[in-house]
């Protein structure tokens, strides 16, 4: 055992899981308190057997399959168990994964990852309970298809995921002795998991977005995660030999429809620029070394693309953005035009639902637009229209199938001065840094949920001159408004959901052609990410409907103005520890929660130059717009910038988290949640207290209360005056923020009609 022990360990950093038949040879009734002594009879038997030994013995079998998942437990590697059919010589009543209830339950083996294989067939439901009672089990449907009958197929799968989760549902194929059979299995597995998705969402189980996101997690997704793959870096280094330039071409179907890659970073100014390369360049190099960029970049302004004069950052000098792969993702709008393009065909002329189908089941390698005109050339005619529901499934089978329009994929970057050495400018890795200092002295994680006002304006003709005008003029909440803007916020909200980016409520806001889309929370990291990719989403989303997406916090002086205000709340191994646990607190807060809350509203004018950035932001702090002008701070006060806010399921009296108010669009989100938790740890080190909160209108109360800056070059001087963000920030990027915003105030004072370009730029 020590022998077997040690060959194990010594290929534990090689593998990515290890394997066991033991269900093939004794049964999944497994021993787990099986003695030495018994494993050492039983191994007796076996050898007094005679040849060919045949190790069956249940005893001695058990006994190293415990071993063996001490040691993958030991190196965080997951089990695989061949369970149901398989081998002839198996006793198929030993092989029902219900057995396994002894293992599941031994208190040592709590941690470990195990993966039913084949589907468990014929006890697929029986797996199915088991992946949603036991955290440590998973499912692979692998050999069940092709294996069985398509109709068998789509039973089996359909009892797997009758009760387990959807991210714990896999696919493989054991068709590897051929590349028919591979491709086969591949074939059939998605023509059945396409059946069983699409009665899914006939039976109102899913949505279309949601049975897409499905079919991605088991075919993918969930793999990745369950076997801690690194699939990108590894498939731009797989050389394999090829005969012929035709397989080559076969082998890289899977990026044959992308076609770029944009390299996304957010300047110190809030704009978001890409670098945009070749998919085959960044797939063979730019994944792994990035592209090289100006040392200016950081120094840019709203104004100009060349650097602020104050910033130190000067045209000599490069750094690297290296993508991190980790967001690498697919432009959910452009997936979509192909559809859009089929449902004005079907309302206009004709309908080809079911050629759709075969087309799409039968010629895999077909791009969206050859199919297009395929069909279009098709002399065939339908007598009825095809319904908005057939459409949705046509969708979901093309992307399932593989069968989507050109592509494109973005991905956000880091900054590198060389390689493996972050470049001191780069806004991602301040966020990082702070975040990295509140984790290791209080142990605490900041969550971060963004509310994302925006306009929609359409052009208009006057006087022989194109200019903007709201989409609609419909007040606060106006269900006629989000009536006309539906087709827009539904192809938006599926395209965050493709994106992993939950919204939790959308609406129609106060101003004219006015709509606020609000994200779950999530780490601040993420939710910075997040919020990049909704602008992105959301931008080019209005754009395919003729539309322009403004996120400008004042594009109209004499309209409400836009905000991005999140909301902030403190955890602790995963728990909310910004609420007081009991009713002791003043405010319903914890201290912890308190002395962080004071902290921000203590260096708030402060941190206004990184949430408030161009002096149109300004226009929209004032008194009585619910922007939060005066320096306080309110519970379920809209008017205070700083809002202790008590949602709907939180104990009466108790505060889960704050709303800050004075962050607009044009915010670099790294660098405006960098502001805010190195203001929050600095109230945790001194455990600064609030003042009495405010409950009224500060505007009344004006006489006993702070004006926040009125104007960005204000808010600059009370920067320069904080020292606490030289030392967290990063003195080098502190001055090239003050810089940039210096170059802002002298450009816009003296041009006074220049912010309504702005629009074009967030």
């Amino acid at each position: 055992m020590e022998i077997f022990t040690e060959e194990l360990k010594s290929v534990a950093d090689k593998v990515l899981a290890f394997k066991s038949i033991v269900a093939y040879r004794s049964g999944l009734a497994i021993n787990t308190e099986v003695t030495e002594k018994e494993a050492e009879e039983g191994l007796s038997d076996v050898l007094s057997a005679g040849n060919p030994i045949r190790i069956s013995n249940k005893s001695f079998i058990d006994y190293i399959f415990v071993h063996a998942l001490k040691v993958a437990q030991s190196y965080d590697l997951p089990m695989q168990i061949h369970t149901g059919f398989g081998d002839k010589d198996l006793d198929l009543r030993l092989v029902n994964p219900l057995h396994l209830r002894n293992l599941l339950e031994d208190k040592r083996f709590l941690k470990s990852r195990l993966v039913l294989l084949h589907a468990s067939y014929p006890f697929s439901k029986e797996a199915s309970y088991l992946a949603s009672v036991y955290p440590q089990v998973y499912l692979d449907f692998g050999l069940a298809i092709p294996k069985l009958s398509f109709h068998g197929m789509i039973s089996s799968v359909k009892e797997l995921l009758e009760l387990a989760p959807m991210n714990k549902v896999m696919f493989s194929t054991d068709g590897i002795a051929f590349a028919e059979t591979f491709y086969l299995g591949a074939k059939k597995a998605r023509e059945v998991v396409f059946s069983v998705l699409r009665d899914a969402c006939v039976d109102g189980d899913l949505s279309i977005p949601e049975a897409i996101a499905t079919a991605k997690d088991i075919f993918a997704e969930n793999a990745k995660q369950f076997y801690k793959l690194d699939v990108s870096s590894k498939n731009s280094d797989v050389k394999p030999p090829l005969s012929s330039s035709f397989q080559e071409e076969e082998l890289n179907s899977s990026l044959k429809d992308v076609t770029f890659v944009r390299i996304i970073w957010i300047d110190a100014s809030g704009q978001h620029r890409c670098r945009v390369v070749p998919q085959q360049r960044f797939y063979s190099s730019v994944g792994k070394h990035g592209v090289g960029l100006t040392c200016a970049c950081m120094g840019m302004s709203s104004t100009s693309d060349g650097p602020a004069v104050d910033t130190n950052l000067t045209a000599s000098g490069e750094i690297r953005i290296v993508p991190d792969l980790s967001t690498k993702c697919r432009l959910p709008w452009l997936s979509s035009w192909i559809f859009s393009d089929m449902a004005y065909m079907i309302r206009s002329e004709m309908t080809l639902f079911h050629s759709f189908k075969c087309l799409a089941m039968g010629f895999c390698h077909l791009s969206s637009y050859c199919l297009l005109k395929t069909i279009l050339n098709l002399p065939i005619f339908i007598e009825c229209l095809v319904n908005r529901a057939e459409l949705q499934y046509l969708h979901l089978q093309i992307t399932i199938c593989g069968m989507g329009a050109k592509q494109q994929e973005m991905v956000l970057a880091d900054m590198f001065i060389e390689p493996g050495k972050i470049w001191e400018y780069c806004p991602r890795e301040a966020l990082r840094r702070v975040s990295k200092i509140l984790k290791d002295e209080f142990d605490l994680v900041v969550n971060a949920g963004f509310e994302n006002e925006f306009f929609l304006l359409k052009s208009v003709l006057r006087d022989g001159k194109e200019e903007r005008a709201p989409f609609d003029r419909t007040s606060y909440c106006s269900t006629a408004a989000f009536d006309a803007a539906s087709p827009i916020l539904e192809e938006v909200f599926a395209s965050l959901q493709s994106l992993n980016i939950i919204v939790e409520q959308l609406h129609a806001e106060a101003g004219k052609g006015q709509f606020e889309i609000a994200l779950k929370y999530t780490d601040c990291s993420r939710a910075a990410d997040g919020l990049i990719f909704t602008r992105e989403v959301i931008r080019a989303v209005a754009r395919k409907h003729g539309l322009l997406a403004t996120f400008v916090p004042k594009y109209a002086l004499d309209d409400i103005g836009s905000g991005s205000h999140v909301h902030i709340s403190l955890s602790r191994n995963g728990e909310n520890i910004f609420m007081a646990s009991d009713g002791s607190s003043r405010y319903g807060m914890s201290k912890i929660g308190e002395a962080f809350m004071a902290g921000v509203l203590n260096h708030l004018p402060s941190i206004l130059p990184f949430t408030a950035p161009l002096p149109n932001s300004y226009d929209r702090i004032q008194p009585n717009t619910w922007s939060g002008a005066y320096l306080c701070w309110g519970k379920e006060n809209k008017e205070a910038p700083l809002r202790a806010a008590s949602p709907p399921g939180v104990a009466h009296g108790f505060v889960s988290n704050f709303e800050i108010k004075t962050f607009d669009g044009c915010a670099n989100p790294y660098l405006g949640l960098a502001s805010i938790i190195t203001a929050g740890i600095d109230g945790l080190r001194r455990n600064l207290s609030l003042p009495e909160p405010v409950d009224g209108d500060p505007e009344i109360l004006k006489e006993n209360l702070q004006r926040l800056p009125v104007s960005l070059a204000e808010s600059v001087e009370a920067l320069e005056k904080d020292t606490l963000f030289r030392d967290m920030i990063g003195e080098k990027l502190l001055v090239a923020i003050k810089g940039v915003r210096k170059a802002e105030v002298k450009y816009y004072s003296e041009n006074k009609e220049a912010y309504k370009d702005l629009i074009y730029k967030y």
